[in-house]
């Protein structure tokens, strides 16, 4: 899914290939991503937004770029609303999918999926449950090798993925509906081949990377991947007090991430230790919501209250040196569980009201205002470094960083004008804020600390704690000018947008590999365009093209330099030629992802890949082929760029980062709706 949206969405980065979408921005900010309106966004602000649920469930995916402040935070750079599939025929129905996935270079170089769903509708009452299941094989690049384990933030090779979705609806009236919807999703590393270290850590140790080998042997008593359960209840009353439309939700969401066991050399008088770890981070939320809207003539109102509670907790799995050093990083065995980043508890209080008029029948007027209240609380928390040190009886004892609470408070509004001077044409211009809240767990708990051989205590020297830092609300400004046109066969869209923020969030990252962040004064800006276009011919024939035209500065010492390529977007274009005549249809597409050069000289290298897909529609369902990068074109990630140049000041070996793209791949699929 991280891919298609790249590829589909004008203003959205080009996702990885692996389980994170750390990066994949839209319009160069943090995008809010969410399941029939339930946030996947935490307070923790780990990548796997879109690590969430099978395509196999979604019934389209809506898409608002640009800042939003009416979502609530993380809306900086637009939203992706994922919508579940519910039943749209009456009586029983249901849909059967399979596919499969090779790049013909071994026996285990294959995935497959199957996926059922069953459906039934009558008057009042509509269900539909459905499980999809995937299991990954190898992945190789264009050259033939398999591509090297991603041991940062987990790759999707020997991935198995389980996605169980049911829902239900009532109509208990004419006015009155109550729906439920429930999810659980399993999306795990199911495998015994990894990435060897050499043996005692020998590429590491020696910076050789001719170390470096995929082997069989791999096995951790930690779960690698993505857990999560939710559950969303709502009711909706039309025609209400007054006219008015209620709608209220209730939801809950837990989700267990788990991530791969990752080296790193401990420095203790001036000895090295060689240590391999995973952390484990949980989080729990809950979310209501209740909005009520009135159409007048003229006007439309509508406003409501959010509230969210979220419990966020993590640890690191320490593993048995004896067992993880010699097989080089395969073996892993659990010896102690320490802390990774403090526990944090947030409640968050919102209200907002949006209203549209229309002061001709051509020119309509928006806009809006929400008030965020947020009060998090962190409890004391010794550094993660020295406990590994105490779990490895390096010392007896250490202060804790202090823990404590803060809140803060953002009012953010929007307001903008739509002029429609035919049917099928709009131009509109608006401003709007969206507001980014620091991750306060990679903000706090962090501190220096002295080993104290007298006492054998880690004695804190300073730290960053919350109660000498306070919380607040990054907020962006945005504006926007757009226009959009319909004439037959030909549609287009162009939008110009400037976005900027006082403060900016930067990346820090310690001797161990551990990220951490800060808060910088410093304004940062985004301007740029993005446009779509395509023209459907009347025998069948269609063309079209999208693309970003995107550029991220940060302003030092007076002057705007180059942000930095860790959050910066790059650039891209994807254009696209398609044929359909009858039952059949062929579609061959494009995308060209520009170099983006940040600052500290860091880059990221452009490529262009290819890829064609061929459908036919059979009376007993639809058969698909398709060839993903069908040049066979040799490129490195997006990610893997930025892992290089996150991780190597730790582990000072580029290659161990080198993830490349997949090589050509044929895909098979067949789908049949009954």
């Amino acid at each position: 899914m991280k891919e298609m949206l790249g590829q589909l969405v004008p203003s959205m980065d080009i996702g990885s290939q692996g389980r994170t979408n750390f990066g994949q921005n839209m319009r160069g900010r943090a995008m809010l991503v969410m399941i029939d309106g339930v946030s996947l966004n935490s307070l923790r602000g780990v990548s796997r937004q879109l690590d969430a649920i099978d395509p196999f469930h979604i019934e389209r995916i809506e898409v608002l770029s640009g800042a939003s402040s009416i979502y609530g935070g993380n809306a900086t750079g637009g939203i992706i609303n994922i919508i579940t599939k519910t039943p749209n025929i009456q009586g029983w129905s249901g849909e059967t999918a399979l596919g499969l996935r090779t790049g013909f270079n071994d026996d285990e170089d294959i995935d497959y999926r199957l996926a059922q769903s069953l459906s039934y509708k009558k008057d009042k009452f509509s269900g539909r449950v459905g499980i999809s299941y995937q299991q990954n094989g190898r992945s190789f690049d264009a050259d033939g090798d398999q591509i090297i384990t991603d041991i940062t933030q987990t790759d999707l090779q020997y991935n198995r993925i389980i996605d169980v979705m049911g829902s239900a609806s009532y109509r208990i009236n004419d006015k009155h509906k109550i729906s439920f919807i429930a999810q659980y999703y399993n999306s795990e590393f199911n495998g015994d081949r990894s990435l060897s270290l050499g043996e005692n850590y020998g590429a590491i140790l020696t910076a050789n990377p001719s170390l470096l080998e995929m082997k069989d042997g791999f096995n951790s008593d930690q779960r690698i991947g993505t857990k999560r359960y939710m559950g969303i209840l709502s009711y909706r009353a039309n025609r209400i007090l007054g006219g008015q439309d209620l709608h209220v939700q209730v939801a809950t969401r837990g989700e267990e991430l788990g991530f791969y066991p990752f080296p790193s050399i401990l420095v203790f008088d001036k000895k090295q230790i060689p240590l391999t770890s995973s952390s484990e981070q949980n989080t729990y939320y809950t979310d209501v919501k209740a909005l009520l809207s009135k159409n007048w003539e003229k006007l439309n109102l509508t406003y409501g209250i959010d509230m969210d509670f979220e419990d966020f907790e993590a640890f690191r799995n320490i593993y048995k040196v004896e067992k993880a050093f010699p097989s080089g990083g395969l073996d892993n065995e659990t010896f102690k569980t320490t802390g990774r980043y403090p526990s944090i508890f947030s409640q968050t209080y919102a209200g907002y009201i949006q209203a549209k008029y229309k002061i001709t029948p051509k020119l309509t007027l928006n806009g809006g205002v929400r008030y965020q209240f947020m009060d998090v609380e962190i409890d004391d928390f010794i550094g993660s470094v020295e406990q590994e040190f105490l779990a490895l009886v390096i010392g007896t004892s250490a202060d804790p960083v202090p823990g404590g609470s803060s809140s803060y408070n953002v009012t953010l509004g929007n307001i903008g004008l739509l002029y429609k001077p035919t049917l099928n044409q709009q131009l509109w211009a608006s401003f709007s804020q969206g507001a980014e809240l620091a991750d306060p767990a990679k903000l706090y708990g962090n501190g220096t600390y002295s080993y104290n051989p007298s006492n054998g205590n880690w004695d804190l020297q300073n730290s960053v704690n919350i109660n000498d830092s306070s919380l607040e609300g990054i907020v962006t400004n945005q504006f926007e000018l757009g226009y959009r046109i319909k004439h037959q066969g030909f549609k287009a869209q162009i939008a110009g947008f400037y976005s900027f923020s006082d403060k900016n969030i930067g990346l820090l990252n310690d001797e161990k590999g551990n990220l951490f962040i800060q808060i910088e004064d410093m304004k940062l800006r985004n301007m740029g365009v993005e446009l779509e276009a395509s023209y459907h011919f009347d025998n069948g024939l269609y063309i079209g093209a999208n693309g970003l035209l995107i550029k991220s500065e940060i302003k030092e010492d007076g002057d705007w330099k180059k942000q930095s390529i860790f959050t910066a977007s790059p650039s891209k274009v994807v254009g696209y030629i398609g044929y359909s005549i009858d039952n059949w249809s062929v579609r061959f597409q494009n995308q060209q992802t520009f170099d983006l050069e940040g600052n500290m000289n860091y880059e990221i290298e452009g490529y262009n890949i290819s890829d064609l897909s061929l459908a036919y529609n059979t009376k007993y369902g639809k058969l698909s082929l398709g060839v993903q990068n069908v040049f066979n074109t040799d490129y490195r990630t997006i990610w893997s760029y930025r892992a290089d140049k996150l991780y190597t000041q730790s582990i000072p070996l580029p290659e161990l980062f080198t993830y490349k793209g997949r090589g050509r791949t044929f895909n098979f699929s067949y789908v049949l709706n009954f």
